[in-house]
């Protein structure tokens, strides 16, 4: 039987889907060979099994870690003035450089054989997290030597020499990396590289070795202007087949000390006012030796698998950090400036419309606290999560740049006015940074997460287009037979669960098995329910789209929006059960999974209103029914998360437990000093507007003491100082951003040079 269906079924299929799907470019077979599935694997199963999620071990801090966070993490954060930083020195002082030196701040990945400081990746995440929470440029400037850099790629692939060499000289400052990437033309699009490498002979410190001549233009390079070490990724050329048989290796990752002859670096961009290092750099005719391809000439033409490999850092662990402590900060703040603003003699935390974007504060802070946390967890199992990670780094980054505009809009002219007493307008400015480095949003989400994700983490798909690209058709055909025949089972069991759990409401779909109180696990179950119908929509496309899913990128858009919802929400749901499953925490829990239950039910019905196939969509529409019940929280739910933030409480407190620590701005330590009194004062307050009297009147009454009005005269002072905002003399503001003085601040790069 399998003979005949081989020979007589599958052949002409085999036959119709190698010419209907369109071959896998030497980018396209390595970003899907980079990485590895994890959970994003169960969740595209339809069928996922929780207790492979709930066995999953929170990630923890080894005393190593701790005690890097309390002391040379506390102390560092203690000594930065993000508004000093941003609008007067434009840049780090000599001071904070060498702190971060000294104590290894730019080796934190770095193994502890090489002098590194070896963190986990979620050890790494709270440092750039913490920082985070006080200066974006001393963030960003740890965060790049510590994701895609020439640390991770000489750690991950680098020979030995290699990384007895550098590694040291990378882990205590001697030397200041950058990654030199995005070309001027290339953006996004790799092969679009303009940057040159071509095999030669030339001059290498009095010997003639065989090395490559370099011709290069990037630009957006963070640390560009300071780095000694630039790791630089450009096409390389070997017309003369120095190398091997290959004329054109293609993408390759070099070391390029940054003292040769012909490397330009120095100038520098202002990142939307954000002042890390970042700029532009240029190489004319720079020669290097062959062995400062990363890993070896063996290493020449397999720069986009390295760097496919490495981007897990800075998409995974880097960005979701800075956008996590982002989130944190906006729904901190919000939750207390919407306290102690009165109008109309009520909080203004109290005003329906203000609960409504309190209440997404409150869930987006836990539910990327609970993502970040997850993704750590898998990181630290030494899983390279590439698909993951990509999602991460683009739904993290956007529910930042959505909080910051909720907490803008609470906040109102307060943070619209810049200064030092304006604990938003930073972060504001630094959201189309996360946004846009590392993967610009709208091609992560567009055409990476569905596009590179649902083959990857299919249980079948990939093998399939595989056995199609076999060159060897008798090997393909037998590849694809085994292969096509259980993605059609698969397919049937999704259909059939997809459609009894919609019919059913999702009651009989699987939860976790507990003997306690499971208020989460009709959660589950709808969880459940959403991924079968994600599993069967992504088969249907494939199957009747095929590769033309490459074009339709609002469609692949859109299934990555569900696939990150699912991915959120398990996170969301395994925090709790981490966390000992609080019962102050559980509306937070809850919000967060009817808002994205009612996100994925629209966004699976706009994706099956615009398939092609009206037929396909007739039948999913009929399988998957995406217009059932699936309401956003309610009103009375919104105004208990609402309350979580802007009432004193255990969540609250965790909220801001690193938001009252050393380093943080005047205004943030000014609306915690009201906040605080507004709570104390609170029936002081309330009597006083019982008898509808002023704080006065009531003392000469004898209704109100001495020392209870001298509190109410101090909570008015301090609600002044926060609802106040910075102006400047005409002297002051003539110094913002002055000259620097060239011997007061000697630049990072000189000093390392020293």
């Amino acid at each position: 039987m399998p003979s005949f269906r081989t020979k007589h079924i599958t052949r002409p299929i085999y036959h119709w889907a190698k010419r209907a799907m369109p071959g896998l470019s030497q980018t396209e077979r390595e970003a899907l060979e980079a990485g590895e599935v994890w959970w994003d694997a169960e969740l595209m199963s339809g069928n996922p099994d929780w207790q492979k999620l709930l066995s999953v071990s929170p990630p923890t801090l080894s005393e190593a870690e701790q005690d890097f966070l309390d002391g040379p993490c506390t102390t560092l954060c203690g000594m930065l003035d993000d508004w000093k930083i941003n609008r007067i020195d434009g840049d780090l002082s000599p001071e904070i450089w060498a702190f971060m030196r000294t104590h290894k701040f730019f080796g934190l990945i770095i193994a502890q054989k090489y002098g590194g400081l070896g963190f986990s990746a979620y050890a790494h995440s709270e440092v750039v997290r913490r920082i985070s929470m006080v200066s974006i440029p001393a963030a960003v400037t740890v965060m790049v030597p510590n994701s895609l850099g020439p640390g991770e790629l000489l750690h991950l692939f680098g020979t030995d020499a290699q990384k007895e060499h550098w590694l040291p000289r990378l882990a205590d400052g001697r030397e200041l990396p950058a990654f030199g990437l995005t070309s001027d033309e290339g953006g996004s699009d790799a092969s679009a590289m303009q940057d040159t490498g071509v095999v030669g002979h030339g001059q290498w410190q009095g010997k003639e070795v065989l090395g490559i001549r370099l011709n290069w233009a990037k630009r957006y390079i963070t640390l560009a202007p300071v780095c000694t070490l630039l790791g630089l990724a450009f096409k390389l050329e070997d017309p003369d087949g120095l190398l091997g048989e290959d004329p054109e290796p293609g993408i390759t990752c070099a070391l390029v000390p940054t003292d040769l002859p012909g490397v330009e670096t120095g100038r520098r961009h202002i990142p939307s006012g954000t002042m890390f290092q970042n700029g532009p750099t240029t190489g004319t005719d720079v020669f290097i030796p062959i062995d400062n391809i990363i890993g070896g000439a063996e290493q020449a033409g397999k720069g986009w698998m390295m760097l496919m490999s490495a981007l897990a850092a800075g998409r995974g662990v880097s960005l979701p950090s800075l956008a996590c402590a982002g989130t944190t900060l906006a729904a901190y703040s919000s939750g207390a400036y919407a306290r102690i603003r009165e109008q109309f003699n009520l909080p203004i935390a109290k005003f329906g419309g203000i609960q409504e974007p309190l209440a997404r504060l409150a869930a987006s802070a836990y539910a990327v606290e609970a993502a970040r946390h997850l993704t750590c967890a898998g990181l630290d199992e030494g899983r390279a999560l590439s698909v993951i990670s990509a999602l991460m780094k683009y739904t993290a980054t956007d529910r930042m740049r959505a909080a910051i505009d909720d907490a803008m809009d609470i906040h109102a002219g307060k943070a619209v006015i810049d200064g030092p007493m304006n604990y938003l307008s930073a972060n504001y400015r630094a959201v189309p940074i996360g946004i846009t480095v590392e993967g610009a949003n709208i091609v992560t989400r567009s055409l990476m997460v569905f596009g590179q994700g649902a083959i990857r983490a299919h249980p079948h798909l990939l093998n399939e287009i595989l056995a199609l690209e076999d060159g060897q058709e008798d090997e393909g055909l037998a590849a694809f037979d085994k292969h096509f025949w259980a993605h059609v089972g698969h397919s049937i069991r999704t259909v059939g669960r997809s459609l009894g759990r919609a019919l059913t409401g999702a009651r009989f779909a699987p939860a976790p098995a507990r003997a306690t109180e499971a208020r989460d696990a009709p959660l589950y179950r709808e969880l459940a329910r959403w991924s079968s119908a994600y599993a069967i929509t992504a088969d249907m496309a494939f199957l009747t789209i095929g590769g033309g899913l490459k074009r339709m990128e609002m469609l692949s858009g859109r299934m990555a929006d569900i696939l990150s919802e699912l991915y959120l929400t398990s996170a969301v749901l395994k925090r709790w059960q981490d966390d000992g499953r609080r019962a102050e925490d559980f509306d937070l829990v809850l919000y967060n999974a009817q808002s994205s239950f009612a996100r994925i039910s629209a966004s699976l019905d706009e994706t099956i209103a615009n398939f092609p196939s009206r037929g396909a969509a007739l039948i999913l529409r009929a399988i998957t029914r995406p217009r059932a019940v699936a309401r956003p929280p309610s009103d009375a739910l919104t105004a208990r998360c609402a309350a979580l933030v802007s009432e004193p409480g255990p969540v609250r407190d965790r909220l801001g437990k690193d938001l009252s620590g050393p380093g943080q701005s005047a205004g943030i330590a000014a609306l915690n000093d009201a906040y605080d009194k507004t709570i104390a004062t609170d029936e002081l307050r309330k009597r006083l507007r019982e008898l509808s009297m002023s704080p006065g009147q009531a003392l000469e009454t004898g209704l109100l003491t001495q020392a209870e009005k001298a509190e109410l005269d101090a909570l008015a002072q301090s609600v002044a100082r926060v609802i106040a905002v910075d102006d400047f003399s005409a002297e002051e503001f003539a110094a913002l951003l002055p000259a620097r003085d060239s011997e007061a601040h000697s630049s990072p790069k000189s000093e390392a040079a020293e």
